[in-house]
């Protein structure tokens, strides 16, 4: 009798998926109306920042692809992002995911940590703790402290794409927590789900480099002012995309370069 009882919603349930667009799919255990409101893993930002043209950045491509793939840390929802530097086109190879905008992102963080210069692979972890973005160890150990900060819940819904290369999406953040400064940037960050280079010249000549979550555009689309809650509808620029699936990152972060506060990512396929 049981059974008889919840078939109908069990039909019913399955009538609904099927009408939802198939353009947008959430990542694993994600709500379909709000990923990461509510998830009980804390959602935890990654960044990379690497080159082509370097020789010992490989490694830590390899790294933020396990990372991402296996999700080591049980508390921890890992959210990667490859950010490719331009400091490196000058020596035999330009990476063609390469621009000066995460350049100067990283330098951002290297003013904030009190860094002479910048240097690649840097691994970068919710705009906090930074290291050598080959060093394993060191990453599941900023990942399982930044598990335990408090974040605000960051929601991603009603992602479709439009003419005219772009992609419109609902966004939505909590308040920030009371530790946090007045306001922060929510940023909408657009990234590659995956791409893949034969590197012919510089310091990784003959080799095949594959990368993952590789950022085109990172768009600021608004702030989370002291107690206020954020909500918005918006749309991006998606003319840098390649033909092969998307993610989008939803961040909300201190001013220039500072603590990730929320984030949140949902995947648009093509």
């Amino acid at each position: 009798m049981t059974q008889l009882r919840f078939a109908p919603i069990g039909v019913l349930a399955t009538l609904l998926l099927a009408t939802l667009p198939s353009s947008w799919v959430p990542l694993s255990g994600a709500d379909n109306n709000a990923v990461n409101m509510g998830n009980t893993r804390t959602p935890v930002l990654i960044e990379l920042f690497t080159s082509e043209g370097c020789s010992s950045c490989p490694p830590a491509d390899a790294l933020l692809e396990k990372l991402d793939e296996s999700q080591p840390v049980p508390a921890a929802e890992l959210i990667v992002l490859s950010e490719h530097v331009d400091y490196w086109n000058n020596i035999g190879w330009k990476d063609p995911y390469s621009s000066s905008e995460f350049s100067d992102r990283q330098r951002d963080y290297g003013e904030r940590f009190g860094l002479g210069s910048v240097y690649t692979p840097q691994m970068v972890v919710d705009g906090h703790l930074e290291f050598v973005g080959s060093d394993e160890r060191r990453a599941i150990r900023a990942i399982e402290n930044a598990a335990k900060v408090q974040k605000i819940p960051v929601g991603l819904s009603s992602i479709h794409r439009q003419a005219n290369n772009t992609i419109a999406l609902h966004v939505e953040a909590g308040p920030l927590p009371s530790n946090a400064t007045k306001s922060a940037n929510v940023l909408i960050a657009i990234a590659d789900d995956s791409d893949e280079s034969d590197v012919s010249r510089g310091e990784n000549a003959g080799r095949t480099l594959k990368h993952v979550a590789v950022l085109r555009n990172l768009i600021p689309v608004g702030t989370v002012d002291g107690a206020r809650e954020f909500s918005r509808d918006v749309t991006v620029n998606d003319s840098k995309r390649n033909s092969r699936n998307l993610r989008i990152v939803a961040i909300v972060q201190e001013m220039a370069g500072g603590r990730v506060w929320g984030v949140a990512s949902a995947r648009l396929s093509n």
